[in-house]
């Protein structure tokens, strides 16, 4: 059953653009995408390694920036290396993260991300020589809106997303059910006992970590490239921690693929809410203006009668 419903889930996404021709349906399904492939490289950390991080927002960030930057600056064609650029710095930054700060445990680590996430969108918005500032930047779409054999170019930068979006289920699914995977989750759950077996618990979180961070740019690059901007509110928002966060929640911790199927509801109840509410037109509690009322009491109930989760919290 959850197999079929991840399918399907899969194979709707595949088919949006010609399924749910209009623009609208076709940015909703790309956020669906980038948004699970985003919470799930946070669930190697929250769900695999079962740390905290505010900080996986910023690495998608440097994706993001990395390639909008080097668009803006020297044209579409060179924004595949921009996007390199951001992926490599993203795994360092998280190199220093993991070996500086989880050395502490529990809320301090995540005081310290929030922090280090903190100074990043600081930087963001308040550099507008280098970033635009709190405008970001523009640039040409690296796929010209025109037509190719038929399909147009906006299309083209969907399945861009949603083959990359694959690509990184496919690359974190490899990472969690190797050796290495095992590792983690055998961390997780005991963390003495690992240390000793012989695992050097600071440096396989540092590894996952790193994994995560290079994902997680990935898919802001992705996200840059499609929307043909970048700035602080749409690549290093904490609005966008805090959502990976409830997608996660709602998919369920440490199934990778529950991310999916989290995505698709947060996304589909953030965007339609609103204007199923002003179709209702009933009582003050049914106000438009109180979609995100809704909104979080349907998280809640989705916590209180399945606190793991759509997929029951196990791998598939």
């Amino acid at each position: 059953m959850r197999r079929a419903l991840v399918a399907l889930v899969a194979l709707a996404l595949a088919v949006a653009p010609f399924a749910l021709p209009g623009a609208k349906p076709l940015g909703v399904t790309e956020k669906i995408c980038v948004m699970a492939a985003l919470a799930a490289s946070y669930d190697v950390l929250i769900g695999y390694v079962g740390i905290v991080s505010f900080a996986h927002a910023m690495f998608f960030g440097l994706g993001a920036y990395g390639l909008g930057l080097t668009a803006y600056a020297y044209g579409p064609a060179y924004g595949a290396l921009g996007l390199l650029a951001g992926m490599v710095l993203a795994g360092l930054t998280a190199l220093g993260v993991g070996l500086f700060a989880l050395r502490v445990q529990a809320i301090f680590f995540a005081m310290t991300t929030l922090a280090i996430a903190y100074c990043f969108n600081i930087a963001a918005s308040q550099w507008p020589t280098l970033t635009g500032g709190e405008d970001g930047r523009s640039f040409r779409a690296l796929i010209p809106s025109a037509h190719y054999f038929g399909v147009t170019g906006r299309t083209l930068s969907y399945y861009l997303v949603f083959l990359g979006a694959a690509l990184v289920f496919g690359l974190l699914l490899r990472v969690v059910n190797s050796p290495f995977g095992r590792v983690l989750q055998a961390i997780r759950e005991n963390p003495l006992r690992a240390e000793a077996m012989g695992y050097r618990i600071v440096v396989h979180r540092t590894l996952a970590g790193v994994v995560a961070a290079i994902a997680a740019a990935f898919v802001g690059g992705l996200d840059a490239q499609w929307q043909r901007y970048v700035g602080p509110d749409t690549a290093s928002s904490f609005s966008l921690q805090l959502d990976m966060l409830v997608i996660v929640v709602i998919g369920g911790r440490g199934t990778i693929l529950g991310s999916l199927i989290g995505a698709a509801v947060f996304v589909i109840a953030e965007t339609y809410l609103r204007a199923a509410l002003t179709a209702l037109s009933g009582p003050a509690l049914l106000n438009p203006d109180r979609w995100l009322l809704w909104l979080g009491l349907g998280f809640i109930l989705a916590v209180r009668f399945a606190p793991k989760g759509i997929l029951g919290g196990k791998p598939l």
